[in-house]
């Protein structure tokens, strides 16, 4: 649950750099690690937080697998919720004492992206893949060595400095736990069905892979009113888990999945198949093409080396569409408040969420969980001495 905050430490201590905990990967293929790092204090326009839990997210396991390119070492996690302890100079989104959503894609409010209502698309995520800031430094080190933060953040640690763009402020009774996947997995999830599909009352909805994100673009399909919302995942808890999230029909195989649709549509097919896997490959993504009918649409919300082998027939003349986004196409400004208030009015299930919570030392265990297929989401909850 949330935690209430001491007294903040005196402006001097704020500039001096401290020590944390967090959770490393050194290189591509090898195990998360913990370790200790110096963290320096906040520059112009970032904030330091104390980060109090984080999820453990697909998108960092492709990291450590050595799945998709990125500057190491990295200091993992991109999903996270804590306190802002500390302001650098002109910091004006938040102030020392607010309770956070770290944003996985940084939202600076005023480039053409975000000024014309596509912050998921902001033009300071540019710089995601390297984990460096705005100015071209770092903040953590070690041994002379500078260490990048996932999604310029890196939320598996005890402590670290982002710029205010990435950070997203939240009511204070929000529990760490439910509060650290609003910065990724429910937007994405929720977006993927209301926002990038576009998905409308009576429609039926195909989603395939019933995961941290695909439970939420359940959530958003039922909530924007499909008549049917069909998941497809071959673990059997994830299916049972889909039912409490607002499913209508789930299976083990797209096989099944096509033949449930084609027989209750009258062979009009679906109108949506949304792609939430863990792992995007080739087959998924045929799935998809094969369950929508006439102007159906594909909307791709996974990473992997999968690649599109279609007919271009199969576009032209039925209309289909394939559509990719990030973010669920949210704006997380908006989006993320208004996700935590339908939470707390119980419209949202998020509590449902979170399978099992771990610590820093469990990261690794928390990832073999999730490949198992044991969890909807796992949560780490950071532990700090002087609480």
């Amino acid at each position: 649950m949330s935690t209430t905050v001491a007294a903040p430490e005196a402006a001097e201590q704020a500039l001096t750099p401290i020590k944390t905990k967090a959770v490393v990967c050194y290189e591509g293929g090898t195990p998360w690690e913990l370790t200790e790092l110096e963290l320096d204090p906040p520059k112009a326009n970032e904030v330091r937080i104390k980060f109090y839990a984080a999820g453990l997210c697909h998108s960092d396991d492709h990291i450590q697998k050595g799945d998709a390119p990125m500057r190491m070492p990295v200091v993992g996690g991109h999903e996270g919720a804590g306190v802002v302890e500390a302001v650098g100079p002109g910091v004006t989104r938040v102030e020392v004492g607010d309770h956070v959503v770290a944003s996985f894609i940084p939202v600076c409010g005023s480039c053409r992206y975000c000024s014309s209502g596509r912050q998921n698309l902001c033009d300071d995520g540019k710089n995601a893949g390297i984990g460096i800031l705005k100015d071209g430094t770092f903040r953590f080190h070690k041994d002379g060595v500078d260490y990048g933060g996932l999604c310029v953040l890196g939320t598996f640690t005890q402590y670290s400095v982002v710029s205010e763009s990435s950070v997203i402020k939240i009511p204070k009774d929000i529990p760490w736990e439910v509060a650290c996947l609003c910065g990724c997995a429910v937007p994405t999830g929720w977006g993927t069905a209301v926002k990038a599909a576009g998905v409308k009352v009576g429609q039926t909805v195909v989603i395939y892979g019933a995961g941290g994100v695909g439970s939420n673009a359940v959530q958003g399909a039922a909530m924007a009113g499909a008549e049917r919302v069909i998941v497809v995942d071959p673990v059997e808890f994830k299916r049972d888990m889909a039912k409490v999230f607002g499913a209508t029909h789930t299976f083990a195989t797209a096989e099944e999945a096509f033949e449930f649709v084609r027989d209750v549509t009258w062979g009009e097919l679906a109108e949506h198949a949304l792609i939430t896997v863990g792992q995007l490959h080739d087959k998924v993504i045929a799935d998809a093409l094969n369950i929508v009918g006439k102007t159906g649409q594909v909307t791709i919300t996974a990473v992997g080396p999968g690649k599109i082998k279609a007919n271009p027939g199969l576009f032209i003349g039925y209309q289909r569409r394939i559509k990719g986004h990030v973010y669920g196409a949210c704006n997380p400004l908006v989006d993320v408040p208004r996700l935590l208030s339908m939470y707390k009015s119980g419209k949202l299930k998020l509590d449902e969420l979170v399978t099992r919570t771990y610590t820093l030392e469990e990261v690794n265990q928390g990832y073999q969980d999730m490949l198992d297929g044991k969890n909807i989401r796992g949560v780490v909850l950071i532990d700090h001495d002087d609480d």
